[in-house]
Formats: structure tokens, sequence, C-alpha cells
């Protein structure tokens, strides 16, 4: 995974509420500012990131009454990057040449990866952590 820090600390957070599902979010088809700013001015994740990777890759977590979930499944966090955008904090390595935006959940690579499959989406699944798979759009 690129971003190997924000998988510890997706591990060690407590599952979040199930109140609304941002499932449409994920069709891939916004620009990662408009993803993360979207989510900020309504106020779902926290306006600073809680980290940021060498990459420059920013996560974000949800607010604890957000209840946000993604597949029916409970968001941990909320991560993105796009390049030469002030949304984004720079981090202290090589930036990625490329945006991507995303959500980490609880659940296998494998089955996630499927129901992505099955639905069509254009996000891909890959693995962060034990039972932690990172859902993202690039």
């Amino acid at each position: 995974m690129r971003y190997p820090l924000l998988a510890a600390l997706l591990a060690a957070m407590p599952a979040l509420g199930s109140a609304a599902s941002f499932d449409a979010l994920l069709a891939c088809g916004d620009t990662a500012h408009q993803f993360v700013a979207g989510l900020q001015q309504q106020r779902l994740i926290d306006a600073s990131p809680m980290r940021v990777e060498d990459n420059s890759v920013n996560a974000f977590w949800p607010k604890s009454d957000a209840g946000m979930t993604v597949l029916g499944r409970s968001v941990f966090a909320v991560f993105g990057y796009q390049p030469g955008d002030a949304l984004f904090k720079a981090g202290k390595g090589t930036p990625l040449d490329k945006p991507l935006y995303g959500v980490a959940v609880v659940g296998s690579t494998e089955a996630i990866a499927k129901t992505l499959s099955t639905s069509g989406s254009k996000a891909r699944a890959e693995h962060a952590a034990p039972f932690i798979t990172a859902i993202i759009c690039d």
C-alpha cells in the first residue's frame, strides 16, 4: 500500500455508526478536491487532515456523528490528494504524480473488490491492514 502509516492508524480506530450511505461518492466521477471539499463543507470530515503521508496523501477522520458507510461498511477514514491543489498539505517525500481519493473500511479486500466489480464501480480495492481495505478512485 502507498500509505502504510495510514493503515496503522486505521487499524487502531474504533468503528463508527452507520447512519448514511455514501456509495455514490465512489462512482469515481469527482476530482479529489471535489470529493474531500464536499465532505468538509457538509462537516462530515475534519477540516484538517489527521495525517499527511510522505507522498502527500491526506487522511481525514470522519466526524464521530457522521455515520458514514460505503458498501454497507463503516468508514474509518477519508483520504485524498490532488497535485498542485492547496486543499491538500504536502508530505515530506515525493508527492504522487496523479490524484486519488477514497475511503478506508472494515472488510476483506477480496470481498470488497468483488462487490465493486459486480456493481460496475470504477473504484478499486487495496489491502490496507488486517481487516481494513482502502476503496480508491484514481
